[in-house]
């Protein structure tokens, strides 16, 4: 009886575990944060595709580098939402597009800007922050010191030293540009602002499962099944519809 007793236990241990999935998240609202709702949008979207699945997630908030780390390690079984490369395609399995992200260049009204290549932006003083990257033509004039680029803590700083005429430009993501200009900064402030219609990059999103953790290549593929259930739903487009704030900025 308690040999019976014991075996079931550990069976049903088995099976609970089999229906969580532990993965690592940051702070980048309106996609992701621990405080807001659904824990941001690409939460939301990673969280409900698995539970078509019968898969509960269970969400823990560190530092990004932090966050990549334990994954890439094994020590959790995943991390969302990343870009794709092909360093990381060795260390994980790479989802189907979660979100896409365009980054736009932002300036102050009061300053005509135009652009079309890397080249155009030489000369001007530009702000990004510290960890981002904006794509092979922007990181590679950086680096070679063909273009003036300051790197701040974060994306709030840098609209704030835009706002202040210290920096030329500013490359944010869309909708974290507007979310964050709507929420920290007043209507006067934003009035102020606008941004080029040519995107300096546009990318796709996605949830990272570990290599390092068995049984992550099959979940990984129950994962991009239910993702497509939920974009053909239209519940995709409407989580995504519900964080845009107007986008008016000088438009």
């Amino acid at each position: 009886m308690r040999l019976t007793l014991l075996l079931l236990i550990v069976i049903l241990g088995s099976a609970h575990a089999a229906d969580t999935v532990r993965l690592t998240n940051g702070e980048w609202p309106p996609y992701l944060g621990e405080d807001l709702p659904h824990h941001g949008v690409a939460s939301r979207i990673v969280a409900e595709a698995f539970a078509l699945q019968n898969v509960e997630v269970q969400w823990e908030f560190h530092p990004w580098a932090r966050s990549l780390k334990m994954a890439e390690q094994g020590t959790r079984d995943g991390s969302a939402v990343w870009l794709y490369n092909r360093e990381r395609e060795q260390r994980f399995h790479i989802s189907d597009p979660v979100v896409e992200s365009g980054y736009y260049l932002f300036h102050r009204k009061n300053r005509h800007f135009d652009w079309s290549s890397v080249e155009d932006l030489r000369g001007l003083r530009i702000a990004a922050t510290r960890g981002y990257d904006y794509g092979d033509a922007f990181q590679q004039a950086e680096a070679a010191g063909e273009i003036d680029v300051v790197r701040l803590t974060g994306d709030e700083q840098g609209l704030r030293q835009l706002l202040a005429g210290r920096v030329d430009l500013f490359p944010v993501d869309k909708v974290v540009g507007f979310d964050l200009l709507y929420q920290q900064f007043s209507a006067a402030e934003r009035r102020l602002l606008s941004f080029h219609p040519v995107p300096l990059r546009s990318d796709s999103l996605h949830l990272l499962l570990s290599r390092e953790v068995p049984g992550n290549a099959e979940l990984m593929q129950r994962f991009n099944q239910s993702l497509a259930r939920l974009r053909d739903s239209g519940k995709i487009s409407q989580y995504l519809l519900e964080i845009q704030q107007p986008l008016s900025l000088g438009h």
